[in-house]
C-alpha cells in the first residue's frame, strides 16, 4: 500500500474576480522510502497541491475534490481534530521560507518541545531531551546550548535545519519539503540536500520534494511529476524523464538548465508567461507558449497518456510520436555536440 496516494485532486478558490482553478485533476502515489520530485514554474500549482494534501487550505474560500489517502486513510473530509493528530505525527511539512516560518519571540527549543507535547504524552523534560537530540541529528553544533537561542540568532541554513528538525521530531512516515533550499547559497543547499538524503535512509521516510530546480530532482528523486497550469503534464521515473522527455514544456525546462561548458552563452528560455489560473487558455495549457502548437492544441486538452518510452511514463501532448521523437533527438544531439566541443 502506498504511503501517500492522491487521486484526481482539484482545488478551486473563490475570489472577487472569479474562480481560480489552482489544481486540476492531480494524481500520483508515493511508496515508503521513495522520493517524488514535483517541478514546475511559479504558479503551476505545486505548493497549493500539497497545502491541500495537508488540509491547510481554508474551506471557506476553497472548493476541494478528489481523494488523498495517507496509509489508506482518507484525508479529505477528515475533521480538524483528526487532521491535527495526523499533521506533524504521520505527515510533516517543511515550509517554503525558514525566515518567516519560525516564531521570532520563542526559543528554538520551546517551538520543538511544543511539537512533541502536542503529539506525545511526555513531560516537558523529555520533550526538551528530544529537541536537543533532533538538533544533533540535523547537525546543529552545540545543540544543548543552541536549543535556548532565538531564530534571529541562527543563519538561514541553520534555520532551515531547524525547520527540518521540527518536521522530523515526531518521526513522520511522509515528509513534504516545499522548496527546501530556496534563498540559500549553493554550498548550504548541498548540505541541506545531503542531510535530507541521509535522514531519509535512516528513517525510511517517503519524501515529496517540491521545487523548480531540476538539479535537485536529478540528485534526490526516484520519480518526477511536471506541473503546468495546475495540471500534471508529464510523469515518469527520473531516469526516463531526463533521458527522453515527451512534452514540449519539459523540453523547455531541461533546455534552460545551466551547463558547465556554456560559459558566456545565454541560457535557453521558454517564451511568454505562465497562464493565469483565473482565466486559463482553452485546450492545452501550454499552447500559448509552445513552438509546436496546432489548431487542436487550442481547443482540446490532451489526455495524460502512456509513453512507449517507459511503462510508468505519462504525458500530455497532441504531437504525433514521430514528431516528438525527432524533435527531442535533435535537441539532445545539439546538447551532446555542445558538450563535445567544450
Amino acid at each position: 500500500m502506498p504511503a501517500l496516494e492522491v487521486k484526481d485532486l482539484a482545488t478551486t478558490f473563490h475570489t472577487d474576480d472569479g474562480l481560480v482553478k489552482a489544481v486540476s485533476g492531480v494524481s500520483f502515489s508515493l511508496d515508503q522510502g521513495k522520493t517524488l520530485g514535483v517541478v514546475g514554474e511559479s504558479g503551476s500549482g505545486k505548493s497549493v497541491t500539497f497545502l491541500t494534501v495537508m488540509g491547510l487550505v481554508d474551506p471557506r474560500h476553497a472548493q476541494v475534490s478528489g481523494s488523498v489517502l495517507l496509509n489508506g486513510e482518507e484525508m479529505l473530509g477528515a475533521s480538524q481534530a483528526r487532521l491535527r493528530q495526523i499533521r506533524g505525527a504521520t505527515i510533516g511539512m517543511i515550509f517554503q521560507d525558514p525566515m518567516t516560518s519560525l516564531n521570532p519571540v520563542k526559543t528554538i527549543g520551546w517551538q520543538l518541545e511544543e511539537a512533541v507535547l502536542i503529539h506525545q504524552d511526555v513531560t516537558r523534560k523529555e520533550a526538551r531531551r528530544q529537541a536537543i537530540e533532533i538538533l544533533k541529528e540535523v547537525e546543529i553544533p552545540r545543540s544543548d546550548q543552541r536549543v535556548d537561542d532565538y531564530p534571529h540568532q541562527f543563519s538561514g541554513g541553520m534555520r532551515q535545519r531547524v525547520m527540518i528538525a521540527m518536521a522530523l521530531i515526531n518521526n513522520p512516515e511522509v515528509l513534504i519539503a516545499d522548496e527546501p533550499t530556496t534563498a540559500l547559497d549553493v554550498t548550504t543547499q548541498a548540505q541541506i540536500l545531503r542531510l535530507m538524503g541521509r535522514l531519509q535512509q535512516e528513517h525510511q521516510m517517503a519524501i515529496v520534494m517540491v521545487t523548480h530546480d531540476l538539479g535537485v530532482v536529478a540528485e534526490l528523486a526516484n520519480d518526477v511529476i511536471v506541473m503546468y497550469g495546475g495540471k500534471v503534464v508529464e510523469q515518469a521515473n527520473v531516469d526516463d524523464l531526463f533521458a527522453r522527455p515527451e512534452m514540449p514544456y519539459t523540453w523547455g525546462l531541461l533546455g534552460s538548465l545551466p551547463r558547465l561548458n556554456a560559459e558566456g552563452s545565454r541560457l535557453e528560455q521558454i517564451p511568454g508567461q505562465p497562464p493565469s489560473l483565473l482565466n486559463p487558455p482553452r485546450g492545452c495549457p501550454f499552447n500559448p507558449r509552445c513552438a509546436f502548437v496546432m489548431d487542436v492544441c487550442r481547443t482540446d486538452l490532451p489526455e495524460l497518456r502512456r509513453s512507449d518510452n517507459g511503462e510508468e511514463h505519462y504525458f500530455r501532448c497532441h504531437l504525433d510520436d514521430e514528431t516528438r521523437t525527432r524533435t527531442w533527438e535533435a535537441k539532445h544531439a545539439a546538447l551532446v555536440s555542445k558538450d563535445a566541443a567544450a
